[in-house]
């Protein structure tokens, strides 16, 4: 620092941190106030053209999920409030609260400070923040979908759900950065343990469920004081070389997501494999088959594949349940949810679609024949994929029998439609390479520049494949139909990912009938 903006001898550690942060603050690289404008313009034009006729749309139009005996609604609330704590407490363990610029904690951790006076201040502003955040994503979310917020009664007891439920969820956030895996996993039992007793308690209590709501919201709360206590005070003992990595992968993600390559700043964050290296060979020296090296390759990350085991048995049977009900309502959401969940999956079963997308991007060193490289890298992914969500769908199928009856050949067709067309959707998003110079060029409309909007839909392409087709799906009059359309969808998100990776040329069906 210069001596005009150098701290007085005796200054307080407040002052000094607060020096730092007004020097930092006045940086020739700031962000501009054109910046922040574009922000909120792209944030007006969401809410303009999507969440301004959702709102409309739901206000004026039954709702998708009606909310029946709050007795019923209970175990849901619990449940909810017990995903958020899980999901706060992993993005904590990847991005939490106390993040900063690698230069700014370097200075800070040059000096004799302790981290609570420059880490505590932001820890609770930032916690603050994903608390309001996830109180109007909740209420949002809950008055498209639901009825609840349509009566007084009712309507107060699930605002105040949602505000124990935002606070949890900000508090486990800060609690997944600041303290180590077992105790996340002491957290991530006692919230489930808790949740069950909730839910068993309440019904006993109150069967009617006039004030089980009000009883969930108070668990919230009183849970979320001593745990928020607990985690500040963890910060003065945060492990500071371990923020120091993330804070520099945090700030090498924001790069690639300012040049609009999102899907790389998230490769930023996928766990490197390790161990059995020795295992895709077989004693001999030879390579082992396609599906057990996938499956050796899909153990070096036990995270991810433990995660893939969970998604696509689960995504396979709320896939079924959607696919067998009526149109609309709780059936397209389960049918959503499950299209989503086995598109996840399918990412997090295998390392293979790197390197397809490596091998198809690059020039092949030995000319046009590359030895069967779509079946070697996608052999695993797609027999991984099928095999759980048959599995999920059988177990639906079993238990829920009556719902199926008369309409199984429909439900395998749907089904069969939608996994192919999440296959197809990985393809296409795992297949992204740079952002392509067209998407820079302005959409000039009447209600101004779209370009953002269409880099949007570029990053998320795979997830908006997955919702336009299975949408569409549900409107189709029949399931052959319907199956017929998840093929095409298909077959267009194959081909777009292959003109990704340079394929798309006249010699393109030779090279395939080669492979």
């Amino acid at each position: 620092m210069t001596t005009r903006n150098a701290v007085a001898p005796g200054a307080d550690a407040q002052d000094r941190v607060a020096a730092v942060r007004h020097r930092y603050a006045r940086r020739g690289d700031r962000a501009t106030v054109r910046g922040r404008a574009y922000t909120v313009y792209l944030t007006a034009l969401f809410g303009v053209f999507f969440l301004a006729p959702a709102v409309h749309a739901a206000s004026t139009s039954p709702a998708l999920v009606s909310v029946g005996p709050l007795a019923e609604a209970t175990p849901v609330a619990c449940a909810s409030a017990v995903t958020a704590c899980w999901g706060a407490q992993l993005a904590g363990r990847f991005w939490g609260p106390l993040v900063l610029q690698p230069f700014v904690l370097h200075v800070f951790m040059s000096t004799d400070l302790s981290p609570a006076y420059y880490l505590g201040t932001m820890a609770r502003r930032r916690m603050v923040y994903a608390g309001a955040a996830t109180l109007l994503s909740a209420c949002t979310a809950v008055y498209l979908t639901t009825d609840l917020f349509r009566r007084l009664d009712t309507g107060a007891q699930g605002l105040a759900v949602a505000v124990g439920l935002s606070a949890l969820a900000a508090v486990a956030w800060l609690w997944g950065q600041v303290r180590g895996a077992p105790d996340n996993l002491v957290l991530a039992s006692a919230a489930g343990a808790v949740a069950l007793v909730v839910a068993a308690s309440s019904h006993m209590a109150a069967p009617d469920g006039g004030d089980g709501l009000w009883f969930v919201a108070g668990v919230l709360v009183a849970t979320s004081a001593p745990l928020g206590w607990a985690a500040l005070r963890a910060i003065r003992t945060a492990d500071l070389a371990r923020l120091a990595r993330e804070s520099a992968r945090a700030s090498q993600a924001q790069a690639y997501v300012l040049t609009g390559t999102l899907h790389h700043a998230l490769d930023l964050y996928r766990p490197e494999p390790r161990g059995l290296t020795t295992a895709l060979a077989r004693p001999d020296g030879r390579l082992r088959g396609h599906l057990a090296q996938g499956a050796v390759r899909a153990l070096r990350t036990p995270g991810r594949a433990t995660a893939a085991v969970l998604l696509l048995p689960a995504g396979g049977a709320a896939l079924t349940v959607g696919t067998a009900g009526s149109g609309g309502g709780p059936a397209l959401l389960s049918w959503v949810a499950g299209s989503v969940c086995v598109y996840l999956g399918a990412g997090w079963v295998s390392e293979t679609w790197r390197g397809l997308r490596d091998e198809l991007a690059l020039p092949p060193l030995f000319g046009e024949r590359w030895g069967g490289v779509l079946a070697r890298t996608l052999s695993w992914p797609v027999a991984a994929v099928v095999a759980g969500t048959c599995l999920g769908g059988g177990l639906a199928i079993v238990i829920a029998w009556p719902l199926h009856s008369g309409r199984l050949t429909d439900t395998a067709l749907l089904g069969t439609g939608s996994v192919v067309l999440v296959l197809a959707a990985r393809f296409l998003r795992e297949m992204k390479l740079h952002l392509p110079l067209s998407l820079l060029l302005p959409v000039v409309t009447p209600f101004g520049d779209l370009s953002g909007l269409m880099i949007a839909a570029w990053q998320f392409d795979g997830v908006v494949a997955v919702l336009i087709g299975v949408a569409v799906m549900d409107a189709a009059p029949s399931a052959p139909g319907a199956a017929a359309f998840a093929l095409a969808v298909a077959a267009c998100c194959v081909w777009t990912g292959l003109r990704r990776t340079g394929w798309a040329h006249r010699g393109l069906l030779s090279r395939l009938r080669r492979v």
